[in-house]
C-alpha cells in the first residue's frame, strides 16, 4: 500500500517496506514540511486510539521541538477536539493522528491552519511541496522547543457543546433517555460517557475500552453494527450511539435494533437546526450545505423550512469553505458528519448527539417515529478497487461524455462525476483516503439504487 497525500491529510499503513507506508521517515518529513508552512511558534497535537499512536506522536512532537515549536500534547482526544484546542490555545496550527474510519493498520496525519480547520487543497499542496524538496532548516539547540501536556480539553469541548444556544440539557434530562453506545476501542469511550453523564443520560457502552485492536470494521457502516444493532433489540434503550475511532462521524440506531441511517444523521440534526434558527433569529436566511455525494433529502428538508441547499465536493474542507461563502447555518456530509458553525467549522459527533437528543425530546417521539418524518430515500455505496494502472481521469472524461448529451441527466464534474436524473442520482469519484473509486447512487429504493450504481460500475470496467 502506498502513502496516500491528499486533501484529508498523510495517510498510509503502519510496519512494512520504506516508502510503501507511513513510516518514521515519512512522518518525519511532512511534519517537518508542514511546520515549514506554518512558520510559527506553537502547534497542538492530539490522537485517536490506535496502537500505532504513541509511536507516531512521539515522532511528531520530536520533530516539532526540534522545528523549535512549543507543542500542546492534549493526548487521546477526538478530532474535534483537536481543532478546537488550536483555537482555544491560539497556536498556528495542529495535527491530529488518526486514520480516521480506517482499519487498525492504518494511520494518518491530518493538518489544521491556525483557525483549527483543516488545510485548503493549495495549502496541502504548498506542504507536499516542501516535502518533495525536502529543503528543511532545523532549530539550534539553544532554540529547540518544548512539550507541553493538557489534559483539560475535553472537559472543554464538552461545555461548550453544553454551552449551544439550541442543546437544551435540562430538557434532555428530563426526558430520562437510555442509550446504547459502540465507541469502537477508541476515543469515543473516554469523553462520550462524560458528555451523556452531563446530559443526565443512561447509557451502556460496547467496545469502551481503549486498546486501538478494533472489535470490528471501524467504519460506521450496517454492515460493521451487528453487535450493537442486536443489543437494540433488546429492548431496553431508546437510541444506539455510533462513532468511528476520531468521533467526527456519527450514526444513530432506532430503539427497535433498525438503522436511523448514516444519511440522516445530518437531515435529523439540520431539521432541528432549522426550525428552531426561525425562532430564535427570525432574520437569518437559512442555507444548508452537504456534498455530492450526499441525500436529496437534506436539500428536501430545506426547502421544506424555506431555506436554500447548496452542494458542495466532497470533502471536509470543500464543505466548509461552501459553507462559509453561503453563510449556512449547518452542513455537514452523509456519511455522519454534522458541521454547526456555532460551534464550529468541523465534523462534531459530540455536537451531532447533543442537539439530536434536544430534538428528540422536544418532539417527544421515538427514534423510529422521528426517522419516519423525513424523505424516504436508499444511498448504495459501491466501490471499485484501482490497480496502478488504471487512468481514473480518462475513465471519468468518458462516464462525462457518455451522459452529456441525456436531456434526462444533469452532469456535474465539480468532484468527479455525478449524473443527476429527475429521480435519482450517481456520483463516480476517486477516493481522497483509499485507492479507490467511491460509486454512490441513490433512489426511492435499495434495489434501484444499487442497480444504478452497478450499471455505471459496469461501464467503469468495460473501458479498463
Amino acid at each position: 500500500m502506498t502513502l496516500i497525500k491528499s486533501i484529508s491529510g498523510i495517510r498510509g499503513t503502519i510496519g512494512g517496506r520504506t516508502g510503501d507506508t507511513l513510516n518514521p521517515l515519512d512522518i518525519v518529513k511532512f511534519t517537518t514540511a508542514y511546520a515549514t508552512f506554518i512558520g510559527g511558534k506553537k502547534i497542538v497535537v492530539g490522537r485517536d486510539g490506535r496502537i500505532s499512536g504513541p509511536m507516531v506522536r512521539d515522532v511528531v512532537c520530536g520533530t516539532l521541538v526540534g522545528m523549535g515549536y512549543e507543542v500542546i500534547d492534549i493526548g487521546l482526544a477526538t478530532t474535534p477536539t483537536t481543532e478546537l484546542a488550536v483555537r482555544w490555545h491560539k497556536a498556528d496550527g495542529g495535527i491530529i493522528i488518526t486514520a480516521s474510519h480506517n482499519p487498525t493498520q492504518w494511520n494518518a496525519l491530518k493538518l489544521l491552519n491556525s483557525d483549527g480547520e483543516f488545510l485548503t487543497a493549495a495549502d496541502g499542496a504548498k506542504v507536499l511541496e516542501i516535502a518533495e524538496r525536502e529543503d528543511f532548516c532545523y532549530a539550534p539547540v539553544e532554540q529547540l522547543g518544548r512539550v507541553v501536556v493538557d489534559d483539560t480539553m475535553n472537559d472543554r469541548h464538552i461545555e461548550s457543546v453544553l454551552d449551544l444556544q439550541l442543546v437544551d440539557a435540562d430538557l434532555i434530562k428530563q426526558a430520562r433517555f437510555n442509550v446504547c453506545v459502540d465507541s469502537i476501542n477508541s476515543v469515543g469511550g473516554i469523553i462520550l460517557p462524560k458528555l451523556l453523564e452531563r446530559l443526565g443520560v443512561g447509557f451502556k457502552f460496547l467496545n469502551a475500552e481503549v486498546t486501538g485492536q478494533f472489535a470490528h470494521n471501524p467504519e460506521p457502516l450496517e454492515k460493521n453494527l451487528t453487535g450493537i444493532m442486536s443489543e437494540m433489540k433488546q429492548g431496553h434503550y431508546d437510541l444506539g450511539i455510533v462513532v468511528d475511532p476520531d468521533v467526527d462521524r456519527l450514526a444513530f440506531i432506532c430503539e427497535d435494533g433498525k438503522m436511523f441511517g448514516e444519511e440522516y444523521t445530518l437531515v435529523s440534526v439540520a431539521d432541528y437546526v432549522l426550525e428552531n434558527t426561525k425562532k430564535t433569529n427570525p432574520g437569518k436566511q437559512l442555507v444548508t450545505v452537504s456534498n455530492l455525494s450526499s441525500t436529496r433529502a437534506l436539500r428536501d428538508v430545506t426547502q421544506h423550512h424555506g431555506g436554500t441547499y447548496h452542494a458542495a465536493a466532497v470533502g471536509e474542507v470543500n464543505v466548509t469553505t461552501k459553507m462559509k461563502e453561503v453563510g449556512a447555518v449547518i452542513g455537514g456530509e452523509g456519511n455522519g458528519g454534522v458541521i454547526y458553525p456555532e460551534s464550529h467549522y468541523g465534523r462534531d459527533a459530540l455536537v451531532g448527539i447533543a442537539l439530536f437528543l434536544t430534538s428528540l425530546a422536544k418532539k417527544g417521539c421515538k427514534t423510529s417515529e422521528l426517522r419516519r418524518m423525513y424523505p424516504d430515500y436508499q444511498i448504495a455505496k459501491n466501490r471499485i478497487d484501482l490497480t496502478p494502472e488504471t487512468d481514473v481521469d480518462a475513465i471519468l472524461v468518458k462516464v462525462k461524455e457518455m451522459f452529456a448529451q441525456n436531456a434526462d441527466a444533469v452532469v456535474n464534474d465539480i468532484d468527479g462525476v455525478k449524473i443527476d436524473f429527475p429521480d435519482r442520482w450517481v456520483h463516480l469519484r476517486k477516493s481522497n483516503t483509499e485507492p479507490i473509486i467511491r460509486v454512490y447512487s441513490e433512489a426511492q429504493t435499495m434495489e434501484a439504487a444499487d442497480e444504478l450504481g452497478k450499471q455505471l460500475m459496469q461501464v467503469v470496467y468495460d473501458m479498463q
